[in-house]
């Protein structure tokens, strides 16, 4: 069986109406900044996870649960991570973002 593939980013779904912020997106955010040296990309994942549920965008966490996986992030890293953020950033914004998580793990067939 094939592997899944990542759901399409949230950008490519309004690429069409903001085509300046797709391509910033790609070339400056993805092409630039996420391939700079000095963090791994495991590093950034984990990062911008915590980020996302800290500041509750479920939209974007999906998209980056799915990044953070392909770059090494375990499941038991990322419950961990849920379970700390639950009392830094919000109870309610832990539990969101293992609900997320629970729907990768399930479109990723693990």
């Amino acid at each position: 069986m094939a592997a899944p593939k990542s759901p399409p980013t949230t950008i490519a779904a309004v690429k069409d109406i903001v085509p300046k912020l797709a391509e910033l997106t790609e070339k400056v955010l993805f092409g630039d900044v996420w391939a700079r040296p000095g963090l791994s990309k495991r590093d950034r994942s984990l990062a911008t996870v915590a980020a996302l549920i800290a500041l509750y965008r479920p939209d974007q966490l999906k998209g980056h649960l799915w990044r953070a996986l392909d770059n090494g992030v375990t499941r038991e890293e990322l419950a961990e991570l849920f379970t700390h953020l639950a009392f830094y950033a919000g109870w309610a914004n832990g539990i969101s973002a293992a609900q997320v998580a629970k729907q990768v793990y399930e479109e990723r067939g693990a």
